[in-house]
């Protein structure tokens, strides 16, 4: 039976403490009795289940499909204050959250009362990976915090510490995953912690702290690359988890995304959802309502799926003054798994839908993890979102061994070339990418350099593609140190003035761009738009989804990390701002 994790809220208030901004408002741990707890195997797992809860979920706040969004890989009517330069320093909150820790810490000083050694050996990895996963989201927002991996009170002096280094914090999470990764059994779950979910955590954050290190200038980097493709290559020598090959019937790439149950051949841990409404997602409703923001993929993220025979659309040199017919077509085949393309119907459907630029604000309609009609409803999804899956742990084994220049041929074949390999594109040369950088992806990440230049924004093109819409690409700009690449214009599909507009190539006219009034005789079944106030173009024809927001600012000696809130530095004098906050 699948788990309901909706129950989990109930279940967790008779044993855990609050969440709460500030640390020092917390209720009494007394709660749960330490004589008559912590005994079984099903109080460890009643207890720790509460964990789950730190799992990103799209139900009302819908933050696994809008964290793109932050950085603009998804656009919407609004942008966020990091994209318009207008976060300031909260007074408090803001992400400087310990109740979690807390709950965390309490268990793992409770739980060896059990005399269930199996049951302490995958609970306790259970806690451990989730004091990893809550620690790597302050570094990755904050920096340098406090290591606290026992419980305190509000008169312990420990409390109080000034923030331990990165690498101090880093060295601790990888230390709590190797203790998971070889304490905890061998079993396979796609909704539960498991060894092989700590080695692919521990492959992410490692990946994301040596690059970091190396592109913000910090010494020592080497270690968490050679850190990332070990814990990489050991997941993928299991043999659990493979790719769906080329062809196959039953799944394909956008096929992965629908599932209602998680695919357990490529997913390593999902976030389950089983009851419309109670414990459903919004994935249909976020992208088929005016309501959600209008989201839809940029013209930079359209730009970087290759054509399908391997070549590069941003060769020609009209790349950007193409029809949206003729752009999609002959593409990598994931375009049209992620976006409304010629030929798209809804799951069960036969009627070719167009882009609705009513629901895609830049025409470039997202339908990756949409299912059928009968889920359009608000929170009525109950497909599977995964949150971590083997095609990432494959992108992080390929980049790691870039960065370190310890990359061969058959390293690519093994990991980037089994992603490739699943939609039917050709492999990716790591001679041919060396020999000829692509100067689209250099502009978009210009700090890139040596002699794996090619290779590695041949790397990042794939990830963006591959992981679209599934939360990372904010912390893969924060760790290439990239930020600029935000503030770069944000554009939709090419519509050359106004006129009528067959977009899905079928003979019939679906969208209508008019000037001064809207026609009196109109097309049946046509979306019309005017021109200046529905739909904005840029000088050059495309889309202008934004253009109050055309000119951004990106700050690179403050923005990549969050500030600390001003009533935790009056709280604890140890405390530091981070830079220019």
């Amino acid at each position: 039976m699948k788990r309901l994790y909706i129950t989990l809220l109930s279940l967790s208030s008779l044993f855990f403490i609050n969440c709460s901004d500030d640390y020092l408002d917390k209720n009494p741990i007394s709660d749960v009795s330490e004589e008559s707890f912590f005994l079984t195997a099903s109080d460890l797992e009643l207890y720790t289940n509460g964990f789950y809860l730190m799992l990103p979920n799209s139900t009302a706040r819908n933050e696994i499909f809008t964290y793109d969004s932050q950085c603009g890989d998804i656009v919407h009517n609004t942008l966020s204050d990091l994209m318009i330069g207008a976060r300031i320093v909260p007074a408090t909150g803001g992400g400087w959250n310990w109740g979690n820790l807390r709950n965390i810490n309490y268990f793992l000083e409770n739980y060896e009362r059990c005399e269930d050694e199996a049951a302490k050996n995958r609970f306790g990895g259970v806690a451990r990976f989730f004091r990893a996963y809550y620690y790597f989201g302050m570094v990755v927002n904050f920096g340098d915090v406090p290591w606290y991996d026992t419980t305190m009170e509000a008169d312990d002096e420990g409390l109080y510490k000034a923030r331990d280094s990165r690498q101090f914090v880093v060295d601790k999470i990888l230390e709590d995953l190797d203790w998971a990764i070889n304490n905890m059994g061998d079993e396979q779950y796609a909704y539960e912690v498991s060894k092989f979910t700590a080695l692919a955590l521990k492959s992410r954050v490692a990946l994301f702290e040596g690059t970091f290190e190396k592109y913000h200038g910090i010494s020592g980097y080497e270690k968490y690359l050679e850190a990332a493709a070990d814990a990489s290559e050991e997941l993928m020598d299991t043999g659990v988890y493979s790719l769906y090959s080329t062809g196959n019937p039953n799944l394909d790439y956008a096929d992965l995304f629908r599932a209602e149950t998680a695919q357990t051949t490529e997913v390593i841990l999902a976030r389950e959802y089983t009851e419309p409404l109670t414990n459903g997602h919004r994935a249909n409703y976020y992208t088929l309502t005016g309501s959600q923001g209008r989201p839809g993929m940029p013209k930079s993220a359209v730009n970087s799926y290759l054509n399908s025979d391997g070549s590069r659309f941003t060769d020609q040199a009209d790349f950007n003054a193409v029809s949206f017919a003729d752009e999609t077509v002959d593409r990598d085949p994931r375009l049209a798994q992620t976006i409304r393309t010629p030929g798209y119907s809804r799951v069960g459907e036969g009627t070719a839908l167009p882009p609705d630029l009513s629901f895609s604000i830049t025409g470039y309609h997202i339908t990756k993890f949409v299912t059928s009609s009968n889920s359009d409803g608000i929170n009525q999804n109950t497909n599977d979102l995964p949150v971590f899956r083997f095609a990432e742990v494959l992108l992080n084994f390929a980049e790691a061994k870039a960065e370190l220049g310890t990359i061969t041929q058959d390293d690519l074949d093994r990991s980037i070339g089994l992603l490739r390999n699943r939609v039917g594109m050709p492999g990716l040369s790591m001679d041919d990418s060396n020999a000829d950088p692509d100067d689209y992806q250099a502009m978009i990440y210009p700090n890139v350099s040596g002699a794996n230049q090619g290779l590695l924004l041949e790397i990042r093109r794939e990830r963006r593609i591959e992981l679209y819409m599934e939360g990372h690409r904010w912390n893969d700009i924060r760790r290439w140190k990239v930020g600029q690449s935000i503030t770069l214009p944000l554009r939709g599909i090419y519509l050359p003035g106004a006129g009528e507009y067959d977009l899905d190539g079928n003979g019939s006219i679906d969208t209508v761009i008019y000037e001064g009034d809207a026609p009196a005789d109109q097309i049946a079944g046509a979306k019309y738009f005017k021109l200046g106030a529905d739909i904005h173009l840029s000088e050059d024809n495309l889309i202008d989804p934004l253009p109050e927001f055309n000119t951004r600012s990106f700050n690179e000696d403050r923005d990549y990390l969050l500030p600390i809130p001003i009533q935790e530095l009056q709280l604890n004098p140890n405390l530091t701002q981070n830079p220019n906050w």
